[in-house]
């Protein structure tokens, strides 16, 4: 038995103002403090208080949050016992608000014990919002959570299927001041989820779909995103991108790139979209050259690319000098 997840998705322009029709009372935003500084937090808020919620920020997130920063958050959520938790920001903030999630109705929990196996019913007193600022993790989408054990020096990848979001609001404002270095470094997550979503043992026909859209989307406007960020076309289409190679991993699974690009990333604390964008051409060129299944899988996105190619060697190979 199979099964596919996915959050109800509000998106393009004017996508924030579905803040107003939520139903309920509270809503505990977790973010960090360069969301709330850039003002992208003020645009949420405004929102909610159109709306009579009350509303309670954590901005204590960090780039790969740390285990200690999600058991403050739950015990910040508790105390405020909200209707809605959004996650506000890159992949760092919805894995945050995830886990925040749990912890919710599990104050026995330490965060690194959430695992699939287990029901947690959180539900019960909050649903889940995602409202990304980046296009890149496809976190919005997914019911993965990457969390970061200082101690360590270890990433740890957790969750379960209730962590997919109940609401991604993809709104191309929250993404328009993401300059040119961040746009590159999320671009190339969003690539490698699509391809390594769509090769993946455990992709079906219809996590194909998704991928291969996903794909074509970053080739064709994630350089125009990354020459001119107020391109609104493009912003969108890479949110649309960014969400849709989530769909396809976080439906499937991620591959070698991500493997060793969570690894290098936990130890020299380098952005994640850059590692995996590192890894990814290498990977590739592995597994071109130890399984022909795979190969013929890279083709077939080169192709639906519009890659110049013809053999299916050659096409495989075309879409990673594609990448590079």
């Amino acid at each position: 038995m199979w099964m596919f997840s996915c959050p109800f998705i509000v998106y393009g322009e004017g996508a924030l103002d579905y803040l107003g029709q939520i139903q309920g009372k509270k809503a505990f935003i977790v973010t960090d403090r360069n969301i709330v500084k850039l003002g992208l937090a003020r645009l949420v808020i405004e929102r909610l208080e159109a709306a009579d919620f009350q509303w309670e920020i954590f901005d204590e997130v960090e780039p790969e949050p740390s285990l200690t920063t999600i058991k403050k958050g739950g015990t910040a959520v508790r105390r405020f016992q909200p209707d809605w938790i959004i996650g506000l920001g890159g992949g760092s903030c919805i894995d945050a608000a995830k886990a925040i999630a749990v912890l919710l109705v599990r104050p026995d929990l330490e965060p690194d014990s959430i695992i699939a196996s287990d029901t947690y019913n959180f539900r019960a007193k909050a649903r889940l919002m995602a409202i990304p600022t980046t296009s890149g993790t496809g976190a919005e989408a997914t019911w993965a959570i990457v969390l970061t054990d200082t101690d360590n020096q270890r990433k740890v990848g957790l969750g379960t299927v209730e962590c997919v979001p109940d609401v991604a609001i993809l709104d191309p404002e929250m993404v328009a001041g993401m300059p040119p270095r961040l746009t590159a470094d999320t671009g190339m997550d969003v690539i490698c989820h699509a391809i390594e979503g769509y090769a993946s043992t455990w992709g079906t026909s219809l996590t194909a779909g998704p991928g291969l859209v996903a794909a074509r989307l970053v080739f064709k406007y994630l350089p125009r995103a990354y020459k001119d960020g107020q391109d609104i076309e493009a912003r969108k289409e890479m949110q649309n991108a960014a969400i849709l190679a989530g769909l396809s991993f976080g439906n499937s699974m991620a591959g070698l790139a991500h493997s060793t690009g969570h690894a290098l990333g936990a130890l020299f604390h380098i952005p994640h979209g850059r590692t995996v964008g590192l890894f990814l051409p290498y990977t590739m060129e592995y597994l071109i050259n130890g399984s022909r299944e795979t190969a013929a899988r890279y083709a077939e996105i080169a192709r639906f690319c519009g890659i110049a190619c013809r053999e299916e060697e050659e096409c495989a190979r075309a879409l990673v000098s594609e990448i590079r």
